[in-house]
């Protein structure tokens, strides 16, 4: 007997359903496909426990007739391409004929479809991939496509599907791509009766991007269009200051087909160089359309790969193209929206309270310079009405050294003064930093310096940024959750895996002190908050917070959202380049920054100040050999 056998049919289509099948939502996406590629112009999906029990996929398209709906239950049967070289034009999403045997190869199936009002409709029932039933029926023109008990004969792959939530999240998450890439075409998902996306097919982009992001999200993005020889553009890129914390937001469509690509994810990167926030991401939605000869889609099943021809001309066009709209729109933010707070919660700590550093020239409202008073706006600070001299600077200068020590009272108040005094020596032996004495400012941005042992250059924002850093680190470590119930709540849209997220974990965000509550589709509502988040970025804290839940976190880690909030706060307060200071003031910010426990870098890891030894400066004159 020959040890090589060849495979069973139906064993065949399972081992092909492994790599077709991953999940509901793989079949979903092939359904759909074949919708669009039917000539669609409404697709209604509707699921039950996120497509395990059911999937259904409702379409207006051409239907099938009695042959088609027996033959495209066949391995490799497919209208799409009829000879090897159409596979080098491929302008549908699907071509293979892989994927309904490979469904019905692991679910039971009911098809039913009709070609033209008034004709009969054909019904097809299948099992496993074999044929259980088919009659003559009615229905309208279309296809409907039932899928029940997707995997009830494989078992070992149910161990590897996810929770409920996640399952539909992946759904979710196709579908909205999709009519990213289809405007013109309506989409409705349904889950378990409950409307979860819905758009209206008008063909307007714009109104997908409001359907399924919000319209808050939908009126911070930018139109992009562009054409050259090969390639042409359309879609939005959002506000560089509407950010996320992942890629996902990025979405690219080549000739209608969501793939993912890092080299166009990169080019999109670069064209928003300098742009955004460190480890943020922006939110794009990028439709590049070219001759299906210049794109080779049939790279994996999956279908979410492709390689290009003209890649690199594809690459450097697209980079060019971001960067052109967003150096032609306005980038300056618009004035923070004011919030009323309760006044029977308090702040733990405002500016009319502690005395602030350059508090006066933060206060006057320099263009992109928000300041520290941003944690109260609506309490006047004393400094506001105070003359603008170099000698009332300096002495509301702060958190001075002196301040910074009583903020430490309470930790430091169990502890014995031989230990303060051992802990401030050791503190000063950490503090390298020598007694500088300010000499001049080069370019408005650098304080130039000197002591015994040579210069210093010293980045006066980096300086302050510190400084303001380790003051706000102290102030926000507190442990104890103080919140702050909102007059006027805030509203917060998110996407749909957003919001199951978000439903299924909400202790997790009452546990850190907010309140949110359901406000329509994928609307929230914020009730209540900790007090010290900061004002006018309570929306990217929730969002940030939003993230962790979805990256699959099990628990908010405030630790890391405060420190986040005291780097931009910290960011914002401190003083700018071209911002010319006194002498004194000089003095008062390399004082101020002796003081802090790491006083070489800023919080984002940038250098503060460079040490050019007196043996250095008499080497490079040739005083020394």
């Amino acid at each position: 007997m020959n040890s090589i056998q060849v495979l069973e049919e139906q064993l065949s289509n399972m081992i092909a359903a492994g790599e077709v099948v991953e999940r509901p939502a793989s079949v979903v996406k092939e359904l759909v496909e074949n919708a669009v590629d039917a000539g669609s112009r409404s697709i209604e999906v509707h699921v039950e426990e996120a497509g395990l029990k059911l999937i259904k996929v409702v379409d207006d398209g051409r239907g099938m007739s009695a042959d088609d709906c027996k033959l495209c239950f066949e391995r490799h049967a497919t209208s799409k391409i009829r000879r090897a070289r159409d596979l080098f034009q491929i302008a549908t999403l699907g071509f293979r004929g892989e994927a309904l045997p490979s469904i019905a190869a692991v679910s039971r199936i009911e098809l039913t479809s009709c070609q033209a009002p008034g004709q009969a409709a054909t019904k097809l029932v299948l099992e496993g991939g074999a044929c259980q039933h088919i009659e003559t029926t009615a229905r309208p023109k279309g296809t409907e496509i039932k899928v029940h008990d997707l995997f009830f004969n494989t078992p070992a792959r149910l161990k590897y599907i996810k929770s409920i939530p996640t399952e539909l999240g992946h759904i979710s998450d196709y579908l909205n791509r999709l009519a990213l890439s289809f405007p013109e075409i309506s989409f409705l998902l349904v889950s378990n009766g409950r409307t979860l996306l819905r758009t209206y097919g008008d063909g307007q982009l714009i109104h997908a991007i409001s359907a399924i992001y919000g319209m808050a999200i939908a009126k911070e993005m930018k139109l992009i269009q562009a054409e050259d020889l090969d390639f042409k553009l359309h879609g939005y890129v959002g506000n560089p200051q509407v950010t996320r914390a992942n890629r996902s937001y990025i979405s690219l469509l080549i000739n209608g087909r969501y793939i993912r690509h890092s080299g166009l994810i990169q080019a999109i990167l670069r064209g928003y160089h300098t742009l955004l926030p460190i480890h943020r991401y922006p939110i794009v939605v990028l439709s590049i359309t070219m001759e299906p000869s210049l794109v080779d889609v049939n790279v994996h099943p999956a279908k979410l790969e492709a390689r290009f021809s003209k890649e690199q001309e594809l690459i450097a066009f697209v980079e060019e193209q971001v960067k052109r709209v967003l150096r032609e729109q306005r980038l300056i933010p618009e004035p923070t929206r004011q919030v009323v707070k309760s006044d029977s919660v308090q702040t733990s700590f405002s500016i009319a309270e502690t005395r602030t550093p350059w508090n006066d020239q933060i206060s006057r409202g320099q263009p992109g310079d928000a300041g520290a008073d941003a944690l109260d706006r609506n309490k006047p600070t004393v400094e506001q009405s105070q003359p603008y001299t170099d000698q009332g600077l300096i002495e509301t200068a702060g958190p001075s050294p002196a301040e910074i020590e009583t903020s430490k009272e309470e930790e430091w108040s169990s502890n014995s003064d031989e230990e303060q005094m051992m802990e401030t020596e050791q503190q000063q032996e950490q503090n390298k930093v020598p007694l500088l004495d300010p000499l001049a400012q080069l370019h408005g941005t650098y304080i130039l310096a000197q002591s015994e042992e040579g210069m210093y250059m010293i980045d006066q924002h980096a300086a302050q940024e510190r400084i303001w850093y380790e003051y706000f680190m102290e102030k926000l470590k507190q442990e104890k959750i103080e919140t702050q119930e909102l007059l006027v709540p805030i509203s917060i849209d998110l996407s749909f895996k957003e919001m199951q997220q978000v439903e299924e974990k909400m202790e997790l965000f009452q546990q850190v002190g907010i309140d949110l509550e359901p406000f329509g589709q994928q609307t929230f509502l914020i009730r209540s908050h900790p007090i010290w988040f900061t004002l006018g970025e309570e929306e990217a804290i929730i969002h940030e917070m939003v993230d962790m839940i979805v990256r699959g976190e099990a628990k908010i880690d405030t630790v890391k959202i405060r420190e986040e909030a005291a780097i931009t706060m910290s960011c914002k307060a401190a003083i700018k380049a071209n911002r010319h200071l006194s002498q004194l003031e000089m003095e008062a910010l390399l004082n101020q920054l002796r003081t802090t426990s790491s006083p070489y870098t800023c919080p984002h890891g940038r250098p503060i100040i460079v040490h050019f030894s007196t043996y250095e400066i008499e080497k490079m004159f040739k005083r020394v050999m």
